[in-house]
């Protein structure tokens, strides 16, 4: 055979390998429903059952699991990332100021343990993270959100991103806006989201500056007595137990009364004033106010996009043996 025919050949073979290459990849399973039916048909179950039964104990579990897929999700990729713990070498996403609050990460580990037992190796705890968000959501009244699973765990904090994917509560609503829309969350997904307020509480480090040295005038005044009460001191411990619940009406339950509290200046937060009176967001928050079932039709789908954001999946990343260690450092 001359050189032509034999470069040609060589030509030829690359592209085989190459055309190969991209199958064997496009084969690989991404996210989909039920990812666990044939490894692991009783994993949704599983982490169902712990989640109710750390809710009985611990009712504060559900606004955990809701904030767990916000503060790992948001951040680049929904890869279990903020779960790891601190090294030497580095800062774990939990221990920086913007995770300030997040708590109950024992009971990650707690599901994640249950699921070694019945299948070892197989269920992610990224989708741990999600899987638990989803059954928080539903124990709090909120609806039940289908999500699809097949993630797979992240090797390393993403500390040094923290600044530039989660918004502050201090951050004018246009910054906000345009770091959900990085990630592909509109304007009414944005709004929806910070629906999430209607749980849990807000400790008095976070908001003190709309109460001292002065009062802020944009807060409703038979609001602010409570506020003062709950929170006395202009420079609170933050290692103390000082907050105001979020909502005082139906402080446990994920429903649309937070729009109506911030229509009317009882929002804590400064991005909670903002979301009522910018003109780009109010009409979705009064829509919001009014109907429920609006709500939760773009909670859902917010929370969908979300847990879908850049995961890991096929042979990216690793299923992680315990969800605060990498499994180089296990």
């Amino acid at each position: 055979m001359g050189g032509k025919g034999m470069m040609m050949v060589a030509i030829l073979c690359l592209w085989a390998l190459s055309a190969t290459s991209e199958a064997v990849t496009e084969a690989e399973p991404g996210l989909m429903m039920n990812f666990y039916k044939d490894t692991c048909p009783q994993a949704e179950d599983i982490v169902r059952e712990q989640v109710k039964l750390l809710y009985k104990r611990h009712k504060n579990t559900a606004f955990s699991w809701l904030r767990n897929i916000f503060h790992d999700c948001a951040v680049e990729s929904c890869d279990a990332s903020l779960l790891l713990d601190s090294t030497r070498r580095e800062l774990g996403e939990k221990e920086h100021d913007r995770s300030f609050g997040l708590r109950n990460f024992r009971y990650i580990e707690e599901i994640k343990e249950a699921l070694e037992r019945e299948c070892p190796g197989v269920v992610s705890c990224s989708d741990i993270l999600v899987l638990s968000a989803r059954e928080g959501i539903e124990a709090v009244g909120g609806p039940y959100i289908p999500l699809k699973t097949g993630r797979r765990d992240g090797l390393k904090s993403r500390t040094d991103m923290l600044e530039s994917y989660l918004p502050d509560h201090n951050e004018s609503i246009s910054v906000v806006l345009d770091k959900f829309k990085s990630i592909g969350i509109d304007t009414p997904g944005l709004v929806a989201l910070l629906g999430s307020h209607s749980v849990g509480r807000t400790h008095c480090v976070k908001l003190v500056h709309r109460l001292y040295p002065e009062v802020d005038p944009s807060l409703n005044p038979d609001h602010v007595p409570h506020m003062l009460h709950k929170c006395p001191d202009s420079i609170p411990d933050p290692k103390a137990v000082q907050y105001v619940r979020n909502d005082r009406g139906t402080p446990m339950v994920l429903d649309n009364n937070y729009y109506r509290n911030i229509l009317d200046n009882k929002g804590l937060l400064l991005v909670d004033h903002q979301l009522a009176h910018d003109k780009r967001t109010r009409p979705i928050v009064k829509k919001m106010a009014k109907d429920q079932a609006y709500f939760f039709k773009e909670f859902t789908r917010a929370i969908q996009i979300l847990s879908e954001n850049n995961p890991l999946t096929g042979s990216k990343g690793e299923i992680r043996k315990q969800c605060n260690l990498a499994n180089k450092n296990h």
